[in-house]
């Protein structure tokens, strides 16, 4: 059965639409993908979404955002879409050998945090470990952090935890910054952070009951290792939007994110809609998403309307 919009991915950009799209009767199928509920299903307390005074945990509040899109009759499924075809309409969508057929697509594939890769890293995300100072950096007033990059990110976190942490380190393995020059000396001239140069991140230790106790570094000069007592660790080496189902189809921009007009979620093909963090680079925050996923259920509806009366 050809459906009228299909939503690929889930967080707060992907749920939102579905719910925006479910109350104009346009019945959306969403496929999930490989994280139900996005990055925030990896965060413990969310305290900045509105209408939470107390905070909420991420899964939680992603399962409250499913719900509501389900009441409203969107048909949401854990699976992962494997190929798209956005040549001609209808598009096609592929989940494993299943084939599915759309007048619309709305993207809310989101972005993933750059990790190192440590085992350490994965278990204490969310429990001292961070890739979102803004989300995060309230849990750490009159502590020690150490946020770990070069570039523009990494000064711009550290930057601002300085509002929080009575100590910012950046960790950083050149002996100079990749970062822009105005970023770089708000970060030098900032008394409360200081760089560890040709320095890089090894372990980290803690445990989910009490977070970060300390992390483990080593000069790439003389090979030393060193232990050093901290509560919080950042990692700002960068986010990759999950665009590779889409790079043959759609304009993306020099960081592979998918380019959409301004003030719109339409995408280069129309009839495909972005929103959320797979077309944001700037704010990637949860508000911030669910706002362009409402955006992008309406974009759909209007150009469904255009396409039936011409």
């Amino acid at each position: 059965m050809n459906r009228k919009v299909i939503i690929i991915g889930s967080g707060p950009a992907g749920l939102t639409a579905a719910t925006y799209a479910a109350r104009a009767n346009l019945e959306p199928l969403v496929f999930e993908g490989v994280q139900p509920g996005g990055q925030l299903t990896i965060t413990t307390d969310v305290e900045n979404y509105p209408g939470f005074p107390d905070g909420i945990m991420g899964p939680d509040l992603m399962d409250k955002f499913r719900d509501q899109a389900k009441r409203f009759g969107a048909e949401c499924y854990f699976k992962h879409v494997t190929k798209v075809d956005l040549e001609s309409n209808p598009f096609k969508v592929w989940v494993a050998d299943e084939t599915f057929t759309s007048d619309s697509i709305i993207i809310a594939t989101g972005a993933t945090a750059k990790l190192l890769g440590l085992e350490s890293e994965k278990n204490l995300m969310g429990h001292g470990v961070s890739a979102c100072a803004t989300c995060d950096g309230f849990f750490f007033k009159d502590k020690k952090v150490f946020v770990i990059g070069g570039g523009d990110s990494a000064m711009e976190e550290a930057s601002f935890l300085t509002k929080f942490a009575s100590e910012v380190q950046i960790i950083h393995r050149r002996n100079e910054l990749r970062a822009s020059k105005i970023m770089q000396d708000r970060v030098l001239n900032n008394p409360k952070i200081h760089i560890q140069w040709n320095t890089t991140l090894e372990d980290i230790k803690g445990n989910v009951d009490d977070g970060v106790s300390a992390v483990i570094l080593k000069d790439i000069i003389s090979g030393d290792i060193r232990s050093e007592e901290c509560d919080g660790v950042f990692l700002a080496i960068g986010h990759t939007p999950n665009t590779e189902l889409f790079d043959n189809f759609l304009n993306l921009d020099e960081k592979k994110y998918i380019c959409t007009d301004d003030n719109s979620t339409k995408t280069s093909v129309p009839g495909i809609f972005a929103c959320g963090d797979v077309q944001d680079s700037i704010y990637r925050q949860a508000v911030t998403a669910a706002g362009s996923g409402c955006m992008a259920a309406i974009d759909a509806e209007r150009y469904l309307e255009s396409i039936e009366s011409s």
